[in-house]
């Protein structure tokens, strides 16, 4: 597959799924944190009934750099920990995989937060 075709399979899904949370927005009352939340609950089904990682190989970062790609680590993780630990694994295995990227968000957002000063919007 060339490079190019690539590039253009993981933009175009990303922007699919841009443009879905932006039809939700428009034509539902949904809040932008429900939109979110359901993101990230199709992530954990699609990984729980086994074609995240089949979507995923064929859209590569398109998928798994928005929050559907967060909802699916966390139930990968989750259910890796539950075939190792046990039933306690459903509560620490998801916190556990994605941990170093919500280490990194928190710091970022740290940094970012010195760095910048928030500006009201004048009307």
């Amino acid at each position: 597959m060339n490079e190019w075709y690539v590039y253009l399979i993981i933009f175009a899904t990303g922007g699919l799924i841009c443009f879905l949370g932006q039809i939700l927005i428009i034509k539902t009352k949904m809040t932008s944190a429900r939109i979110l939340v359901t993101f990230v609950v199709l992530g954990v089904v699609l990984e729980a009934i086994g074609i995240f990682d089949p979507i995923s190989e064929f859209c590569k970062a398109g998928i798994n750099v928005p929050i559907i790609g967060f909802g699916a680590s966390l139930a990968k993780g989750a259910i890796s920990a539950v075939k190792s630990n046990g039933i306690l694994g459903i509560f620490t295995g998801g916190l556990t995989a994605t941990a170093g990227g919500i280490a990194a968000a928190i710091f970022f957002a740290f940094i970012f937060g010195i760095i910048f000063r928030a500006k009201t919007k004048k009307l």
